[in-house]
């Protein structure tokens, strides 16, 4: 006897990437959608408990690294090159997850974003893999919406 309407959760293997001025939206990998903060411990020497008071900190994000299968598109090596050569280029930018329908269910924002590091491909004469390569954007801060 049915208990009522299923609510799985999504899939991970459905999303895409928007970057400001990019075309660029295929990857196979995409990690390191992390928001924390450090706590900060903070007493005043009237308290009459003894123990700290746990106060919200800084914010700290990761940076986001993303896996692509190797292309002749070559804007993030422009986009890479623009920060290497001092020009700020910074963008905004959105990770989209995506239902088996291919409908946006949530996105991560981030924003002024550049791009760090660029990784070509390992190559290896003897193996049958794709040439991937990897980026990492370091940014200042994500949201989520849902």
């Amino acid at each position: 006897m049915p208990t009522g309407q299923r609510n799985d959760p999504y899939r991970g293997f459905n999303f895409r990437l928007e970057i400001d001025g990019l075309t660029v939206a295929a990857f196979s990998e995409a990690s390191g959608l992390i928001a924390e903060g450090d706590p900060v411990d903070y007493r005043e020497g009237a308290d009459m408990v003894n123990s700290v008071r746990k106060l919200s900190g800084l914010r700290k994000y990761q940076n986001i690294i993303l896996k692509r299968g190797y292309t002749q598109n070559n804007e993030l090596w422009a986009w890479y090159r623009n920060i290497a050569n001092g020009t700020p280029d910074r963008r905004d930018g959105s990770v989209v997850l995506m239902d088996e329908a291919h409908q946006d269910v949530l996105r991560w924002n981030f924003r002024n974003a550049w791009l760090n590091k660029v990784e070509g491909p390992h190559l290896n004469a003897t193996g049958n893999e794709v040439a991937m390569e990897s980026i990492e954007l370091c940014h200042e801060g994500v949201d989520i919406d849902v």
